[in-house]
């Protein structure tokens, strides 16, 4: 077995030249990424491909080529195991709005194979865990977006999956509301062990959730790569921004640290606390304000902006 097929095998998602096309629209084209870890984002603009993929992952739509492996297992051959071990939260509101959230987490948890008893115990746990506990018995039609979002979230880890997929999780929430979905969503696969893939055309949502994150542009992956910040004192190039003589700040740089002028930019060579130290030195010796500091590399944002188009 060659290298590439182990690694598939053993890879959380797997995706080989998938495409998919509705009519003239190509959704998805020739899509190929192997990804693993416990939060994983898929990032990308409205229309660029995230929940057509999420279909083909989950089995609800056939690509038109290519291959898909979820948790190591061909989803064109086995889409009911695949669909067994995976939960699945969609973005749109289709909550059974005449059933209390606790018979809706037990209907959805027997509908997944669970005895009643256990499923029972589950959706009481699980209502819990996403702060329910204490509406488990009304109507969700008298729930706010908030808390139908959390009943969502709710239904889809009552089976206690390997893997959820959620598409879209913080859609229509307030910023109150989308900073506890964010934080439910982070816990999953922090504390749960409940592995994540979560879409978002969101930046700062995936920065907040996912430990790595897929860029899709136009049906295609654009970036693969890990959500780590980069932090001005982690070493490395920076570029300064100053208000006043940028001449005479370089001047006063002096010869122990290298920089040089880069359009409005100083780009100082190094970085870490010493050159920061320098940088401010300088600055109050040649009389400039400091504006702005950063790494010379682009940031996470700048280049999952860039990759996204």
């Amino acid at each position: 077995m060659a290298a590439s097929d182990d690694q598939e095998r053993h890879a959380l998602v797997a995706l080989r030249d998938v495409s998919k096309r509705y009519g003239s629209v190509v959704a998805l084209d020739g899509v190929t990424a192997t990804v693993d870890g416990r939060a994983i984002g898929l990032l990308g603009a409205n229309g660029a491909g995230k929940s057509t993929l999420m279909r083909v992952m989950l089995g609800l739509a056939a690509p038109d080529s290519g291959h898909v492996r979820v948790l190591g297992m061909d989803v064109a051959d086995s889409p009911w195991d695949v669909r067994r071990r995976l939960g699945y939260m969609p973005e749109h509101d289709c909550l059974p709005m005449g059933m209390t959230a606790r018979d809706f987490v037990v209907h959805m948890g027997e509908l997944r194979g669970l005895p009643r008893r256990v499923a029972v115990l589950r959706a009481s746990e699980v209502l819990f865990q996403v702060g329910l506990e204490e509406e488990r018995s009304r109507l969700i039609r008298t729930f706010s977006v908030g808390m139908k979002q959390r009943t969502n979230l709710a239904q889809a880890i009552v089976h206690s999956p390997r893997l959820v997929v959620l598409d879209e999780p913080t859609n229509g929430l307030d910023p109150a509301g989308r900073d506890e979905m964010l934080a439910l969503v982070r816990r999953l696969s922090a504390r749960l062990g409940i592995a994540v893939l979560m879409s978002s055309h969101v930046l700062e949502d995936i920065a907040r959730t996912c430990d790595s994150v897929i860029v899709l542009r136009a049906g295609k992956v654009s970036a693969i790569q890990p959500v780590v910040p980069v932090r001005p004192d982690a070493g490395g190039d920076v570029r300064v921004r100053v208000e006043g003589d940028r001449d005479a700040f370089v001047r006063m740089l002096g010869g122990d640290v290298l920089s040089e002028l880069d359009g409005d930019w100083v780009l100082v060579r190094g970085g870490g606390p010493a050159v920061q130290r320098a940088v401010r030195d300088a600055a109050v010796t040649a009389g400039v304000g400091l504006l702005e500091l950063r790494p010379a590399a682009p940031t996470l944002a700048e280049s999952l902006v860039e990759a996204m188009g």
